[in-house]
């Protein structure tokens, strides 16, 4: 007997040890497809209690319990939970703050009430104290557009219920049924991200600085979701041209990511020519551009031969897009939310963005073997270069027109940009104001705008940056962090245009990270000369800054700076590269 299992036992080990063997039996069969998720899971624990129904204690009993680190876990010792007791006339309600902005749900944790049935709450995200604490109206914005943000729920007892699936940072939780008791044992936080390092950096003498582009990265984290959003509360959608500045943030911080290409690809995929992505035309030339930037920095010539006939297809209907040497675009004619109400300046933005892409074409098109169609691309952006549009005060306009060399950057930067500093930025296009800055050598002024503008963001409380913001509204207001004082504006509630009016405003809109790869380009001073970072410059410009330091990654390695100013204010610096990358200063 002894001898038969010994047998048993070695066939058991040869045989899930052999290489044809399997050690776990499949999930799926084959006749089913998964799709396999690319981010992690976190529970976060909140910190703080803003607000409570309950001001007595007789409705809303041991809240404090819910700032307890949790495990996730129910259990039968039945202690440490927080109960909410509601009766005919009172409904209880908690709102919690978690600290910071993320995208993610709620779980719920309970315990065991004497009326051991499932109990109703209401669940309510906020990005802002104010949005947590509203209802779904058409005074102040409220939606559930995109992302469900308020809902009732049943939850069990003595049990665990996940739910939500939003951007937020604040809950509210309120108890529905009438003469019920919720025995809330942990109400945590589900935060859904990808798991990546933060291989660029930036760090100066300027706190406020060190944190707008910390912020600036976050941001875009946060909207590298399975696709690159532009918002995690809304939209929730891939817009090609909101990808520009954050493909700029995501090289600069995280490097070569899978989710750039996913996005880039599923917005090529799903737009046939002679097609505009996401119906504006604008969008479609923000594509090569961004295909341009991307390479320049990734070097990834493989990648860049998948997008050869889409390319070329798309730079021939943008050349036919052209009438008597000027743009004559069709489609939504759309530069950003702020000049929408322009069309001269429309007008000239699109034209100075024609330009651009068809010189970004050629260049493309010279790395893919067409030399016809480079040639071709550069010859009616040569014509397109004998018309100069009036950018119509639109400092949106202005700006393209800088960057495209049909107008002296000098001229545009002290012609319209610099007018009012930062008065009519937007969160959008300030980082093609501040490059239209760094054109025309004003460091100074595009580091003040940055401190202002993105600095003010912060004041009001925000770790992420908003959609659009004006820092007309700060005038009178209360931070996102508090509740509204009688007297005070409500800046998430009182404010915004468009699209973005009032609570329905996104708070994190990866569109607004532009001062994360201004910094680095031109504070830190690193660009990129030869496509795979083969060959980067290294010109700081510290304006009034008494050091800056930082890395940035390369596909050969992460690079390392630190420039530190003299008595004499000549910079010193010191730059550590890894093997392969050459260094021009």
């Amino acid at each position: 007997m002894k001898k038969c299992l010994a047998l048993l036992a070695l066939l058991y080990v040869v045989m899930f040890n052999s290489a044809d063997a399997q050690k776990l039996p499949p999930v799926f069969d084959n006749s089913f497809e998964a799709r396999q998720d690319s981010r992690v899971r976190q529970y976060l624990t909140p910190k703080r209690i803003v607000w409570m129904s309950d001001k007595n204690g007789n409705n809303v009993i041991d809240p404090q319990n819910l700032l307890r680190p949790g495990t996730g876990q129910a259990d039968l010792v039945h202690k440490n939970f927080c109960k909410l007791i509601s009766t005919d006339d009172v409904k209880p309600g908690i709102l919690l703050d978690f600290g910071k902005e993320i995208q993610g749900g709620i779980q719920l944790v309970t315990d065991q009430p004497a009326n051991q049935k499932p109990i109703r709450v209401r669940i309510r995200f906020g990005e802002s104290v104010s949005e947590a604490m509203s209802d779904i109206d058409t005074i102040h914005g409220a939606t559930n557009d995109h992302a469900m943000r308020d809902f009732t729920i049943e939850v069990p007892w003595l049990g665990v219920m996940q739910v939500g699936n939003s951007g937020f940072r604040f809950v509210r939780i309120d108890l529905v049924d009438v003469n019920r008791e919720l025995q809330l044992k942990e109400a945590s936080a589900v935060f859904e991200y990808r798991d990546i390092p933060y291989l660029g950096s930036f760090k100066s003498n300027d706190d406020r600085l060190n944190q707008i582009w910390n912020t600036g990265a976050y941001t875009v984290h946060l909207n590298m979701q399975e696709y690159l959003w532009d918002g995690i509360k809304r939209d929730r959608l891939v817009w090609v041209g909101d990808m520009h500045p954050e493909v700029m943030t995501i090289n600069t911080v995280f490097g070569k990511n899978e989710v750039v290409a996913k996005s880039l690809d599923q917005a090529r995929d799903i737009t046939p020519l002679p097609g505009w992505m996401n119906g504006i035309s604008a969008y479609s030339m923000w594509w090569v551009l961004i295909h341009r930037d991307l390479y320049k920095n990734q070097g990834d010539l493989a990648y860049l031969r998948q997008q050869q006939k889409y390319l070329v297809g798309l730079l021939d209907l943008l050349m036919e897009k052209t009438k008597d040497n000027k743009e004559n675009l069709d489609g939504t004619r759309f530069l950003d939310w702020p000049s929408s109400e322009n069309p001269k300046g429309i007008h000239a933005g699109l034209h100075a963005m024609m330009v651009m892409t068809l010189e970004a074409g050629a260049e493309l098109c010279t790395i893919l073997d067409e030399p016809g169609q480079a040639a071709k691309c550069k010859s009616v952006a040569n014509q397109l270069k004998l018309y100069v549009p009036d950018a119509n005060d639109s400092k949106q306009a202005a700006a393209l027109l800088a960057l495209s060399g049909l107008v002296p950057a000098e001229k545009a930067n002290e012609d319209v940009i610099s007018k009012g500093e930062c008065e009519r930025f937007s969160t959008f296009y300030g980082y093609y104001m501040l490059q239209a800055k760094a054109k025309a050598k004003d460091y100074e002024g595009a580091l003040s705008c940055i401190r202002n503008y993105w600095g003010s963001m912060l004041d009001m409380g925000a770790t992420t940056f908003w959609e659009d913001f004006d820092l007309e509204w700060t005038k009178n207001a209360a931070p996102i962090t508090e509740l509204v004082p009688e007297g005070k504006d409500d800046i998430h509630g009182d404010f915004g245009a468009y699209c973005y009016k009032n609570l329905r405003h996104s708070l994190c809109h990866g569109w607004a990270s532009g001062p994360t790869s201004w910094l680095t380009e031109h504070v830190l001073g690193v660009s990129v000369v030869e496509a795979g970072c083969k060959t980067i410059r290294i010109q700081p410009n510290l304006g009034d800054l008494q050091w800056v330091e930082g890395t940035y990654p390369t596909p050969l390695g992460v690079v390392k700076i630190r420039h530190e100013k003299q008595a004499d204010g000549s910079i010193k610096s010191n730059i550590d590269v890894p093997k392969g990358v050459k260094i021009l200063r």
